[in-house]
């Protein structure tokens, strides 16, 4: 069988791609606006490459800053860059995006199999519509899935996956998915919507999603659930934080504090060779880690949440006390799941506290991509901020790998009933 294909739209960091590529797709391009998750894709298209090649000494040089950048990436063929298309796509330069795509294909491909992507949400998402108000109804983000839709029409892929937050079935009173629906009808593709949880798939968060998942309507039509996982409710939150060091100052911790915990072996997020890195604190004033501290006791105490009208009224610095009382939250160690992992972990850490009082810190870039499923030898490029920004707005690779799994049995069951 000719090894199974898919281009990423709108492509973030690459969580979705993750979860295809190690499943056995090959990617053809993924399109990104920003510079930074560029980086970040390119690299791991890198590590992709250089594991194809038997060759993984290079990257882990890499990681460990051993060699630099341009040496790193001297190493890697073109045509393996050349997947990684730093645009923002727009009426005006889609048909260039289109040609560029169509330059990466192998000289024996001839169709694409799947496209996947998810328009960025904030124009769709519940918390942006209550901090934007009326504002967001003139965001042009609302329409981007028109460009998405663009994609489909000019590579008609066989499947699509499409991926936003729930908030987009109630955006504009549902005008919005319904125009999607007509759209993707009109473009010849039946549509399933799923609402899916993260901790479904092995995750350990608390992340639902929207996945539509469409069939042109040549071929066979049907669900195409993802199958869960068996080991979700298995394993807690602690699980995927306990073999990583204790961060007692500012400087980046390199080495493991001991050997990975049974859930991190089995959801493959850390690996016998992989070097730690992302692993470092933010710096926190006396006045923050006082509140910090209150915050993981009453938790681990008394499995309180703290309200911003709980801290005492000298320690109280913003003026706005009746809305997003709970600014202040602990990832709860204890639990099976932590709350919903958002790309505002760039702004600061106060809604994502670490579980232990003794750090008295908020969570670091690598705890953050492992709440979001992303194995440790998944490198971010980019600033602290820009790490944690892509990490908030990935869709979390297991995920996606269940997704994946589920299309690809699809996909090979109907080129066996071809012939």
């Amino acid at each position: 069988m000719t090894k199974l294909n898919f281009i990423d739209v709108f492509a973030g960091a690459g969580g979705l791609a993750e979860g295809f590529i190690s499943s056995g797709f090959l990617p053809v391009a993924h399109i990104e606006m920003n510079k930074d998750a560029c980086d970040t894709l390119i690299t791991r298209m890198s590590y992709y490459y250089l594991k194809g090649q038997n060759n993984l000494d290079i990257y882990y040089k890499y990681l460990k800053k051993e060699i630099n950048r341009e040496d790193f990436l001297s190493f890697i063929p073109q045509f393996v860059k050349d997947t990684v298309i730093n645009e923002t796509i727009s009426d005006k330069n889609i048909k260039d995006v289109f040609e560029r795509i169509k330059k990466n294909y192998d000289c024996g491909l001839k169709n694409i199999d799947v496209l996947v992507g998810g328009p960025p949400c904030q124009a769709y998402s519940l918390v942006g519509r209550a901090v934007s108000g009326e504002k967001i109804s003139k965001d042009p983000r609302n329409h981007l899935y028109k460009l998405y839709i663009r994609f489909l029409k000019e590579f008609k892929p066989k499947i699509f996956v499409f991926e936003n937050v729930q908030g987009l079935m109630s955006a504009n009173n549902g005008l919005y998915l319904n125009s999607l629906e007509e759209s993707i009808d009109d473009v010849g593709y039946n549509m399933n919507l799923h609402i899916l949880t993260a901790s479904d798939y092995g995750v350990l968060q608390n992340r639902k999603r929207i996945i539509i998942i469409g069939i042109r309507k040549d071929l066979k039509n049907e669900p195409l659930y993802p199958q869960k996982t068996t080991i979700a409710g298995k394993y807690f939150v602690n699980d995927l934080l306990s073999d990583l060091p204790i961060l007692d100052d500012l400087k980046p911790k390199k080495d493991y504090f001991s050997e990975p915990t049974e859930y991190l072996v089995k959801t493959e997020i850390r690996h016998p060779e992989d070097v730690l890195t992302w692993h470092s604190k933010r710096y926190i004033n006396e006045h923050d880690k006082a509140i910090y501290r209150m915050a993981i006791s009453t938790w681990n105490n008394d499995k309180k949440r703290i309200k911003y009208t709980d801290i005492p009224v000298e320690m109280r610095t913003h003026h706005n006390q009746k809305t997003f009382l709970d600014r202040f939250k602990v990832v709860a160690g204890n639990e099976h799941e932590s709350q919903t992992i958002l790309a505002h972990l760039s702004k600061d850490g106060h809604y994502f506290i670490h579980p232990d009082v003794n750090q008295c810190r908020s969570i670091s870039v690598r705890e953050a991509a492992r709440l979001q499923s992303f194995p440790d030898n998944y490198y971010f490029e980019g600033s602290r901020g820009a790490a944690f920004t892509q990490i908030g707005n990935a869709v979390p690779p297991l995920m996606s790998k269940a997704i994946a799994k589920r299309i690809k049995t699809y996909l090979e069951d109907l080129e066996h009933d071809v012939k």
